[in-house]
């Protein structure tokens, strides 16, 4: 019976489906390499808390709708299947924001929209056409929960850097003493502004192919 357990847990957790988790956190990032979702990067990562709740809230919608576009596969007529692909991600990210509405409702209000939005997020919509619906329920959860984290992490390093040096807090809280503030260190209130979310997302990327020069090749 160990044996079995043994086998059904290589098999979930395969070399394969380890980088269906792993693979999009650095050489395939949907943000740094394929350049998609670069719209909400922009627009909610003025602070480290507001980043943080739509990276969890990125990552239930596209974990959950590839497990159920997948089990829907085979029933889905092709001339549809966008139609069905909208409304499954559509009903999730209602509930996604009931429940923000519900916990955290100041941090709802900020993100505004922008929650909404997940709805025509490219990577959300290229996973579920580009795999759920070629492959089984759980390579298609570990890709999107994969590809979610993968966007996930450069929303907060986005978040962090504009929020530490344009605001001087983290999660609204402050972190640069009082004392730096006396010998005359500003906040610098350039980083609070959409271009400088875009030059950030530039030198992360530009980071990332430099430390990957195999990426240059493939974008």
């Amino acid at each position: 019976m160990s044996k079995d357990n043994n086998k059904q847990r290589e098999a979930l957790f395969s070399p394969k489906n380890k980088k269906l988790l792993t693979n999009p956190l650095g050489r395939d990032n949907p943000i740094n390499v394929q350049v998609l979702g670069i719209c909400s990067v922009l627009a909610i990562t003025v602070q480290l808390r507001t980043s943080l709740v739509m990276a969890i809230s990125v990552v239930a919608v596209m974990g959950f709708a590839n497990v159920i576009i997948s089990l829907l596969r085979k029933t889905i007529p092709p001339r549809i299947r966008i139609i069905v692909q909208l409304t499954v991600i559509a009903s999730l990210v209602i509930l996604v924001d009931q429940v923000l509405k519900a916990y955290v409702y100041d941090v709802s209000r900020q993100l505004s929209v922008f929650v909404g939005l997940i709805i025509t997020n490219c990577i959300i919509m290229g996973r579920l056409e580009g795999f759920a619906l070629n492959n089984k329920p759980w390579p298609s959860f570990l890709d999107g929960i994969g590809n979610a984290a993968g966007y996930g992490w450069v929303l907060l390093a986005v978040g962090f850097f504009r929020e530490l040096f344009g605001s001087g807090t983290l999660f609204g809280y402050q972190v640069v003493p009082d004392a730096f503030y006396r010998f005359g260190y500003e906040n610098n209130g350039f980083m609070i502004l959409p271009p400088m979310a875009l030059i950030t997302v530039g030198i992360i990327i530009w980071v990332q192919r430099h430390r990957d020069r195999s990426l240059v090749d493939i974008s």
